[in-house]
C-alpha cells in the first residue's frame, strides 16, 4: 500500500519519525509521499526522503495558507527542488477560503503560478481545495490538458464537485474522513463513484485520525500505519473485497507518482 499524503515534517513527528516509518512498514505500507507545504517544508520533505530512499518520495510547493510568503511568482526555490529525483509532484497547492490565512487574490496567483511551473516541468500537481471549489475549478481547468496528472488530496466535497473533478480527469485522494460517522456520511456514499484508476488513499497524518479505530489510540496523532484501516473502510463503502481493491489503489498511486 502507498500513503499518498503524510506531513512527515510536522513537529508532532519530531521525536519518533524513524519509529513512525517502521510502524508503517510493519503495517504493510510500502511507500510514503511526504507533502511539502512551503519552501522550507518542501526542502525538509526532500531531505527526509534521503533518509528512507526506498520508502519515501516527496512533493514541493506552497500551500494556500502560506501563499502570503511568496514574493516571486517564478518560484525559483520550488523549481530547484523539483529537479531532485525524490520530488515527484508540485504542491501542495490550491485554495483555502475557509481560514483565509493568505489573501484570496494571493492564493489564486500562487496557485496558478504552481500550475504553470508544473506544466513547464511536465510534472503532476498535488492540490488542496477547501470552501473554494468554484474558483479552484476555474483556475485549474485551462491548465489541466497541459499537466501529466492532477491529484485533489483529502477530498470531502459534494457529488457535483466530484463529478466536476472526474470530468477533468483528476485523481482523488481519500483520507480517514471517510471513517467519521459524523462528518463522513456523504463521502462514504461518494467513494463508490470514483473509478479505481482515479482513487488513492492517504492518511494526511498527523491530522484526521480515523474516529472508528478500535481500540481507540491513546494519542490523537494519526500515522501511516492506520492506512490499511482507511482502505478497508473505503472497500466496505464500495462493496468490494479489500484484497481486490488494495492492489488497484497501489497500482494507481505508483503510476501517478512514477514509483
Amino acid at each position: 500500500m502507498i500513503d499518498v499524503g503524510i506531513n512527515l515534517t510536522n513537529s508532532r513527528f519530531e521525536k519518533d519519525r524513524a519509529e513512525v516509518v517502521a510502524r508503517a512498514i510493519e503495517a504493510g505500507v510500502e511507500q510514503l509521499v511526504v507533502i511539502g507545504t512551503d519552501v522550507d517544508e518542501s526542502r525538509h520533505a526532500a531531505q527526509l526522503c534521503s533518509l528512507w530512499p526506498e520508502i519515501c518520495v516527496s512533493t514541493a510547493g506552497v500551500h494556500p495558507h502560506d501563499a502570503k510568503t511568496v514574493t516571486d511568482l517564478s518560484l525559483p526555490e520550488i523549481r530547484d527542488l523539483a529537479a531532485l529525483p525524490q520530488v515527484r509532484a508540485i504542491g501542495e497547492c490550491g485554495l483555502d477560503f475557509n481560514r483565509d490565512f493568505s489573501p484570496r487574490p494571493q492564493q489564486e496567483a500562487v496557485f496558478e503560478a504552481q500550475l504553470a511551473l508544473a506544466a513547464e516541468l511536465n510534472m503532476p500537481v498535488y492540490m488542496h481545495c477547501r470552501d473554494a471549489f468554484e474558483r479552484f475549478f476555474a483556475i485549474l481547468a485551462p491548465w489541466r490538458s497541459k499537466l501529466p496528472g492532477a491529484l485533489l488530496h483529502c477530498f470531502t466535497g459534494t457529488r457535483a464537485e466530484l463529478e466536476a473533478c472526474l470530468s477533468l480527469d483528476l485523481h482523488i485522494g481519500i483520507t480517514g474522513w471517510v471513517c467519521d460517522e459524523r462528518r463522513g456520511t456523504e463521502l462514504r456514499e461518494l467513494v463508490r463513484h470514483i473509478p479505481a484508476n482515479r482513487l488513492m488513499v492517504e492518511t494526511d497524518a498527523p491530522y484526521l485520525l480515523p474516529r472508528d479505530l478500535r481500540p481507540k489510540p491513546k494519542s490523537s496523532r494519526n500515522e501511516p500505519c492506520y492506512l490499511p484501516h482507511i482502505a478497508r473502510v473505503i472497500a466496505e463503502c464500495r462493496d468490494e473485497a479489500p484484497q481486490s481493491l488494495l492492489p488497484q489503489l497501489t497500482h494507481t498511486s505508483r503510476a501517478f507518482f512514477m514509483l
